[in-house]
């Protein structure tokens, strides 16, 4: 054991031999980077962004002298090197053999006045005592947005009669949004959410984007969590989308992504009397920290549309008529190498509909050429006082589950033990190989052509555009 010791240190005295600390004014010596060029994500002006670690190396034996730092000019970057963050003091800074010095890059636009993002560069320069100048370009995009915020301290919410979201530059939502009225997104509107903000609707909502201007609905953070892990994929970052209606409100939902929240979308009606009713076609909920999609005496109608990796229920219903085609419900929340993830509740099903509860209406969920599924045993529950009496229907579906022992259950394909075929493109999130999920139907999917064609008829094309026309229908939001 002690000639162990005295062997490591002897290897640490003849590699500290091998480093001078001499100064060489050598031109041909020169210093590396971690990278030559830094892009920051899109930065909201006023904001500023998250800081930028690059290294500086030097690989040579001999000890290398910095005279000076300096960006071209003293706009947009801003620098700390060694606890100093004013450049001009930066000078005679002496890197020895095999040393390194970490560099800390921020970035702060001010409003540009532009809808679109706008470019904003420059240089990092090094100069050497030896004569040679190295430089490291700077890059970023500067994003003017509207920002909904209540400026008053200690007072978290902002309220409004009604609301209009346009896609003419996006919106940051700081604390609670409350519209009492009409809520109006248009298509290509962007909105962005902080820590903790949601939006409460408390009348009809009409949030209509399209195939080519989807409306997006996600956190504020740009940049990366570490490495190569965007915020975006971290759920959790903001709240929710809650519409409450105590009357009949209409709710309309076309070609809308809510990713990466606390709730995607959760929807609460009164007990008694007209229910509110609930259009969505061709949505993307995906990865939040509690549920997807809750309807809670409401009524809807879900087609084409995703729901997915939710670390509870994908999809809760209780009270009302849900009727769910064309759909993709995929539970799968942190099926993947890296932990950003809260761990998923064990036995928590992609989809629960809860049929118990005698003080609400009765829950009436059907589900016609659909895909539920996930890495769980189970995910579909049906909980009902008698099933053989449950009046939901279940035709054409791609299902997780027991085999369903109620009247309308026909035509559906159940998971095996043994299956061995991939039902999507992929369903593990791979950080290092970037292979995030995606939840299209696999070449050999056993969703692939089960979906019943008289269903499909009135949805001739998939999420994507993709025509069901040609073919026998998948199972699902995706055609094949």
């Amino acid at each position: 054991m002690m000639k162990k010791g005295w062997l490591i240190i002897l290897i640490g005295v003849l590699l500290a031999g091998c480093r001078e600390y001499t100064i060489s004014d050598d031109p041909a010596l020169r210093l590396s980077f971690s990278c030559d060029t830094i892009s920051f994500d899109t930065v909201f002006t006023e904001q500023g962004s998250a800081t930028f670690r690059l290294m500086v190396y030097n690989p040579n034996k001999s000890a290398l002298l910095i005279r000076s730092i300096g960006l071209d000019e003293n706009k947009y970057f801003s620098l700390n090197i060694d606890g100093e963050q004013k450049t001009e003091n930066l000078t005679d800074l002496q890197i020895n053999g095999g040393d390194s010095l970490f560099v800390f890059v921020r970035v702060h636009i001010n409003p540009t006045g532009e809808n679109n993002p706008v470019l904003v560069s420059n240089n990092l320069h090094f100069y050497l005592s030896s004569g040679v100048k190295q430089s490291v370009h700077l890059e970023a995009y500067g994003q003017d947005v509207t920002r909904i915020k209540n400026d008053n301290r200690g007072v978290h919410r902002v309220t409004c009669d009604t609301c209009t979201f346009t896609a003419e530059k996006p919106y940051l939502i700081f604390d609670t949004l409350i519209v009492s009225s009409q809520l109006t997104i248009e298509p290509g509107a962007t909105i962005y959410m902080h820590n903790g903000a949601c939006i409460i609707a408390l009348g009809d909502v009409t949030a209509v984007g399209n195939l080519t201007q989807p409306i997006l609905i996600r956190g504020d953070r740009l940049d990366n969590l570490f490495d190569s892990v965007p915020y975006l994929y971290a759920g959790g970052s903001w709240d929710g989308i809650y519409l409450i209606a105590d009357h009949a409100s209409t709710y309309t939902l076309d070609y809308v992504d809510i990713l990466s929240g606390t709730v995607g979308l959760y929807c609460y009606g009164p007990s008694t009397g007209t229910l509110p009713t609930l259009h969505m076609n061709g949505c993307r909920i995906h990865n939040h920290t509690l549920y997807g999609v809750v309807l809670t005496n409401t009524n809807a109608v879900v087609t084409n549309t995703e729901i997915s990796n939710c670390a509870s229920y994908c999809v809760y219903c209780s009270g009302g008529e849900h009727e769910f085609i064309h759909s993709t419900i995929a539970s799968y929340f942190g099926n993947t190498n890296i932990r950003i993830q809260p761990t998923l509740k064990e036995d928590v099903a992609a989809v629960y509909i809860n049929n118990l509860q005698k003080q609400e209406p009765q829950t009436i969920s059907s589900f016609r050429n659909c895909i539920i599924t996930g890495y769980l045993a189970n995910q579909l529950v049906v909980a009902t006082p008698f099933d053989r009496y449950y009046p939901g229907t279940f035709i054409g579906n791609y299902l997780k589950t027991d085999t369903l022992d109620i009247p309308h259950a026909e035509k559906n394909t159940y998971w095996q033990p043994t299956d061995t075929t991939d039902v999507f493109h992929n369903d593990y999130y791979k950080y290092k190989e970037y292979h995030y999920y995606d939840f299209r139907l696999d070449s050999l999917s056993p969703a692939i052509g089960i979906g019943d064609s008289l269903t499909a008829v009135p949805y001739s094309t998939d999420r994507m555009g993709t025509s069901r026309a040609l073919c026998l229908p998948d199972a699902g939001a995706y055609q094949h």
